[in-house]
């Protein structure tokens, strides 16, 4: 606490600093959404001021000499919705660069006209529900959220995860309506990117910490259902993260120093019709970690850059790359605890590397434009656990987990949007060249000898080099329509298909026929029904394509695409232009869900052992099914308050071999979070947030195996007869952010505190299984004083609790110049 006091007391006296009034710009193009056209002559206007200006021939604005602080952006055009861009943040340091997009505006419904209040709405004609939008400062100033990407998701209406969802706190697994991490696809400006966080669980998603930089964002749209036809590999979510171009005019940039790591930006014209946006991160958790004598050692580096062409007023060009390096170990810490001593016998070491690059080509057309992206991901995971932890590392005959593999993605997407009337329709397809390389070794138990030496139990192994390379492809159309007077109602249908060389029916493109409907009806000027009902495909992870058993055959060739079919209503409320009710039911239905040969489970209900999902044999048997409803409240920047409230009830269950529903993972059955802003005077802002969550489920150990194998292993061995019979308490956090902004002539200083738990409130998680240990932690306690036994069963069990709660203060700052 006297940190805090030390650091308000520090932002008043530099408040003084910054009375002066200085000026930022505020500059931006404005395009139709339909067709991608710029529109000339649009009314952009900052409310609450008289600063307003109007698009020029190529459709660009640029307001100069704006007061520092935070604007409401109103957007107007004859014939088209208005647009409100609520929390544009003005500072002298940094030029404000935006890009927005129109809507052709719905006829007048006798007095009141339709459009009125939909300067907030979210949704498009394709996915009028279950989508959800968060602005770049949205993403800036969230409480807990240190900048990343991943983790503000967390907060949205649905989406489990860090610590909700059955997922770790220190995670950024994203859970969206009961669904797997691996459900969720991700896209940077129409490029995928499968990874997009640092020290990813390969086969799935999930990570300590993002890739993305903020500095980066204009903004991130979630999807949790009717998915445009254009995405394939999508069960639960589609993740669109938009960049920003740099800045035309001048060279800018900025340093910040969070809670995890350094950045620094740079941007600026290359040439005339040219700009860049490029930026490096380095983490420095492994050394705070030291200071305060934890046991792990994260380390990380990522890279990021855009760069943006305009061959031709129709013409552009996009070259966008993402690449990380990680680096994770533990190391013998100053205080030897059981909690310390069990992370180091139990954590394996990791090296990861992983990068995408991409090119874009946009051409505009008539009534419409072509889209071409090229893209390259590449990922490399090793991974190393030695029995007795890495103080034993090269000792191959103490060794349980290799993982040397690879993975490399070459895209080609093609599609065609175009408008004509009242119509809209959209086609394309794409060209995928997979490849996948393993080298893998894992001891799941050590043979338990009897006295004379005659096996009790033999020891099970897995082990196992693969490589494959193959071949996906897909097309799509989405045809969209308004009818009734005034188009009171929208429809939107899509179909795709995918196929692959690999699988035994892949290259049959009708079992992965995806169609999908959906409807929005305008029951008022401020009240629509939405609805939709759409399947999707998702083919396995390589993990678990590449996986080949004893004699080297391929077992899992013979699986088939996991599909899911959405039924989703709901009502949207648009009271005023700034604010957003939505209620919403859903219900998932899968089928052809993997579950594991070895334990019949579905892998729905084992979760994540954050190594790598698959290196197994599965089949394609199992169904499942997630369902609930959603309600929905935000508030856009209104005298200078902002605030997010969202709650979900759903239940997430599987079946495995045994063909019985069971909870997933992620049934948490609750999902809360109220987030509330306030900006005050003289660039001061605070910002509060709250998440709960129903206790996840979880499977108690079986001792006896737990026993036996634990010296081997590390760990303890679940009893999969009782698998997730069990339930943590709930999930609850609350963080705190209170920010100063400082503006000279050129130049911004954001000054920051930043607090995650800051109520100390207990993170539950599963009890770890481990021996207990001398009262100075040197050796086991065994029942009859001698060494423990190969078999344990001279030593004394215990369970170690994990529901420590863990307060994350950060102090930082951020400089623009």
């Amino acid at each position: 606490m006297r940190l805090f006091y030390l650091l308000v007391l520090f932002l008043l006296a530099c408040g003084h600093a910054g009375l002066a009034q200085n000026t930022g710009v505020l500059s931006g193009t404005v395009r139709d959404r339909a067709t991608q056209q710029t529109l000339p002559g649009v009314t952009v206007a900052l409310e609450g001021s008289t600063l307003g200006t109007a698009t020029d021939e190529q459709g660009r604005f640029r307001l100069t000499d704006i007061p520092t602080g935070s604007y409401n952006v109103r957007v107007s055009f004859v014939g088209y919705e208005s647009l409100l861009r609520a929390n544009v943040v003005i500072t002298s340091g940094n030029a404000n660069i935006v890009s927005l997009e129109l809507v052709p505006a719905a006829q007048a419904l006798g007095e009141v006209t339709v459009t009125a209040s939909r300067a907030i709405r979210v949704a498009t004609a394709e996915t009028p529900l279950s989508v959800q939008r968060l602005s770049v400062e949205e993403i800036k100033s969230n409480p807990g959220g240190n900048f990343d990407i991943s983790k503000v998701v967390q907060s949205l209406p649905g989406v489990g995860g860090g610590g909700t969802g059955g997922t770790a706190g220190f995670r950024n697994d994203i859970i969206i309506r009961g669904g797997a991490p691996n459900e969720n696809v991700y896209y940077l400006d129409g490029i995928e990117v499968p990874v997009i966080n640092h020290f990813q669980t390969q086969g799935s998603a999930g990570g300590p910490a993002g890739m993305l930089n903020v500095s980066f964002i204009e903004d991130v749209t979630l999807s949790s259902s009717a998915f445009n036809a254009r995405y394939d590999n999508a069960l639960s979510s589609v993740l669109q993260f938009r960049q920003r171009e740099g800045n035309p005019d001048r060279t800018q940039g900025n340093v910040r120093l969070s809670g995890t790591e350094v950045a620094a930006t740079l941007e600026g014209p290359l040439t005339q019709n040219t700009t860049y946006l490029a930026s490096v991160r380095r983490s420095y958790l492994q050394l705070l970690f030291k200071i305060i004598d934890l046991p792990i050692r994260p380390d990380y580096w990522d890279a990021q850059f855009k760069v943006t062409t305009k061959l031709s007023a129709k013409t552009s060009i996009t070259l966008l790359g993402l690449g990380a390096l990680d680096h994770f170990e533990v190391a013998v810490p100053r205080k030897s605890t059981p909690e310390n001593d069990y992370i180091l016998r139990n954590t394996p070491s990791s090296d990861q590397w992983n990068y995408t690059v991409g090119a874009s080509l946009r051409q505009l057309l008539p009534q419409g434009y072509l889209n071409v992206a090229l893209s390259r991901t590449q990922l490399d995971n090793q991974v190393d656990f030695f029995e007795g932890g890495t103080a034993f590392r090269g000792d191959e005959s103490r060794r349980v987990l290799l993982t040397r593999s690879g993975e490399a993605e070459n895209k080609l997407r093609v599609d065609v949007n175009k408008s004509v009337g009242k119509w809209q329709y959209a086609y394309g397809t794409v060209g995928q060249w997979v490849e996948f390389d393993s080298r893998y070794f894992n001891r799941l138990r050590r043979a338990v000898l009897n006295p004379d030496g005659t096996v009790q139990q033999p020891g099970v192994d897995v082990t196992f080099t693969s490589d494959l390379s193959f071949a996906r492809f897909g097309a799509f159309a989405q045809v969209t329509r308004s009818l009734l007077p005034a188009d009171r109602l929208t429809l939107s249908a899509g179909l795709r298909a995918d196929g692959n060389s690999f699988t035994d029916d892949g290259a049959n493109l009708l079992r992965t026929l995806s169609p999908r409907l959906s409807a929005s009806y305008a029951l008022a000027d401020k009240w629509n029904l939405n609805a939709s009902v759409g399947r999707y495909y998702k083919i396995p992870p390589s993990t678990l394509l590449g996986f080949r058993d004893e004699t080297g055959r391929l077992v899992n060739k013979n699986n088939r695409y996991v599909a899911s079919t959405h039924y989703v209503t709901g009502l949207e409320y648009l009271p005023t232009p700034s604010t957003r009710f939505t209620l919403e039911g859903f219900y998932k239905q899968y089928r052809d869900y993997p579950v594991s040969v070895r334990n019949g489970i579905s892998l729905a209900n084992l979760g994540s052992d954050f190594v790598a999902l698959g290196n197994e044999a599965v089949r394609s048997t199992g169904r499942g099914r997630a369902y609930g409803s959603e309600f929905f409240f935000q508030q856009k920047l209104t005298k200078n308050l902002f605030a997010v409230a969202a709650y979900t009830l759903f239940w997430s269950e599987f079946s495995g071999a045994d063909g019985r529903y069971k909870p997933s993972a992620w049934d948490t059955r609750h999902l809360a979070s109220l987030l509330l802003g306030r900006k005050f005077k003289r660039g001061w802002e605070m910002g509060l947030k709250y998440r709960f969550a129903g206790g996840a489920p979880y499977t108690p150990f079986d001792f006896e195996a737990s026993r036996q194998n634990y010296l081997t292993l590390g760990q303890g061995i679940f009893d999969f007869r009782r698998l997730n019979t069990e339930r943590l308490n709930s999930f609850q956090q609350f963080d705190f952010r209170l920010d100063k902004k400082i503006n000279w002539p050129r130049l911004t200083l954001d000054l920051y505190l930043d607090v995650q738990n800051a109520f100390v409130l207990k993170s539950p998680a599963p009890a770890s299984y481990t021996f207990e240990r001398t009262p100075d932690n040197s050796d086991f306690v065994t029942t009859d004083g001698q060494p423990v036994r190969p078999d344990g069963s001279n030593a004394v069990p215990t369970l170690l609790r994990n529901d420590a709660a863990t307060v994350l203060p950060t102090i930082g700052f951020i400089v623009e110049f």
